[in-house]
């Protein structure tokens, strides 16, 4: 099922350099209207607990999407990133915000070509950076 809610040419255009260029850390996408538009953004300098930071204090309670160029290490020590999308559903939020993020997920993921991984995450805990390297293991 489809929200009839598509992503501006901004979030498409940026995930887009992020993806070519690394010049962002993370990307925090809200639902704003019939649109999915850019709300944070944080340049590559930036570290994954900055992202989790940015995300906590936009939206602790609230669903968002986010797109985070994701490095860690392989478990011979090789160097990675991979680009990894986050859907963001606490179980704090309401129950309309959370079903219109879900059958809107679809349409953005298909826009943001090169996502190396999809993840629904509902708790905090499952945020952290050992959680989401484990999905690389």
């Amino acid at each position: 099922m489809s929200s009839g809610i598509t992503p501006t040419d901004e979030c498409i255009s940026m995930f887009n350099d992020m993806k070519l260029k690394h010049d962002r850390r993370f990307i925090i996408y809200k639902i704003e209207g019939d649109k999915v538009v850019v709300e944070k953004e944080g340049d590559k300098d930036k570290k994954y607990s900055d992202f989790m930071d940015a995300l906590k204090e936009v939206a602790e309670n609230e669903p968002r999407y986010a797109v985070v160029d994701f490095h860690f290490e392989t478990a011979d020590g090789r160097p990675q990133d991979k680009l990894v999308f986050i859907g963001w559903s606490p179980d704090t939020s309401g129950v309309k915000p959370k079903m219109t993020y879900a059958s809107t997920k679809d349409a953005i993921l298909k826009k943001l070509s090169g996502v190396h991984k999809a993840l629904q995450i509902t708790e905090s805990s499952d945020l952290t950076f050992d959680e989401i390297a484990g999905h690389f293991k």
